[in-house]
């Protein structure tokens, strides 16, 4: 015991024996370190796996249920409570470089990478900093020249490992870090905004489109007219007309684009064009009599 650290002392004669020293604690937790990291993920099981770290979590998790005196309370709590971070209707994605990023980010190793950004196919060198789960979708959050970027990791095409390690910034945090670059990314990509004409049901359903969505919308909504329908303005992408009006369809036949014009010709266009796709049944019959 003294050779692993525990202060024993001996007392010699018939009364004696051996003691630790008074108000000795063990601060011996029996957790490897890659086990005592794993403990960090123990609500997310999908994500320990994803990083590699699924059979470290599990060793942890039994040794720290060893340890607990009320251990069937503790059993309980992981019977009763637990954590799905993705979406409904979707899976996580299927991401083969993340191991050697969580160990690029472990280890401060910089990282060479291939990446397909929206506009181009890039090759980076990175210092990583961080690894973010949102939504079932994983990303690397690393520096590039004096600042940090994020990075989707199912568009990294390649990962390689350079030589160099670097020094990780003392002041990065990468929880107020991810709050603020994705409020700043909402409103760079929110910039437009549309006026809808609403159903009842087209109202209720505006979550579809997002909290941003359904808070623009509480904020304006009018009266409803004599069908029912209101008017109401949301947050809309400029950058693609095509998204825009992807996100409006969600709402199908219980949203009516009024302004921006273009935005409501292009949901007209692409409504023109689904409406070939399906043709009515006397129309099927008149081409198919034509032949």
């Amino acid at each position: 015991m003294s050779a692993a650290g525990v202060p024993v002392y001996a007392d010699r004669g018939r009364a004696g024996g051996f003691q630790l020293l008074d108000g000795y604690r063990t601060r011996l937790t029996g957790l490897t370190p890659i086990e005592a990291e794993a403990l960090f993920l123990s609500g997310l099981p999908g994500p320990a796996a994803d990083l590699g770290l699924g059979d470290a979590m599990a060793q942890a998790q039994l040794k720290l249920l060893a340890a607990l005196p009320g251990r069937e309370g503790a059993g309980q709590v992981a019977r009763r409570f637990h954590l799905d971070p993705v979406g409904w209707f979707r899976g996580t994605e299927q991401i083969d470089l993340l191991p050697g990023l969580a160990e690029a980010v472990w280890t401060c190793r910089r990282i060479r990478i291939r990446y397909e950004s929206w506009t181009d196919v890039v090759e980076r060198e990175l210092e990583p900093l961080g690894l973010v789960l949102k939504a079932g979708v994983w990303y690397l959050v690393a520096q590039s020249g004096d600042k940090p970027r994020t990075y989707r990791i199912s568009a990294i095409e390649t990962l390689a490992f350079a030589d160099a390690t670097f020094e990780r910034p003392k002041m990065f945090d990468l929880a107020a870090y991810w709050t603020a670059w994705t409020r700043d990314f909402e409103a760079r990509m929110l910039r437009g905004e549309a006026v809808l004409r609403l159903s009842p049901s087209g109202l209720r359903r505006l979550a579809l489109l997002g909290p941003a969505a359904s808070e623009m919308a509480a904020r304006t909504v009018s009266a409803a007219d004599a069908d029912g329908w209101v008017r109401a303005t949301v947050p809309v992408e400029t950058t693609s007309l095509d998204h825009a009006a992807a996100e409006i369809l969600k709402l199908g036949v219980d949203a009516q684009v009024l302004a921006p014009p273009e935005l409501r010709e292009h949901v007209a266009a692409v409504a023109r064009r689904l409406g070939a796709l399906y043709p009515s049944r006397d129309g099927e019959g008149r081409k198919g009599g034509s032949r």
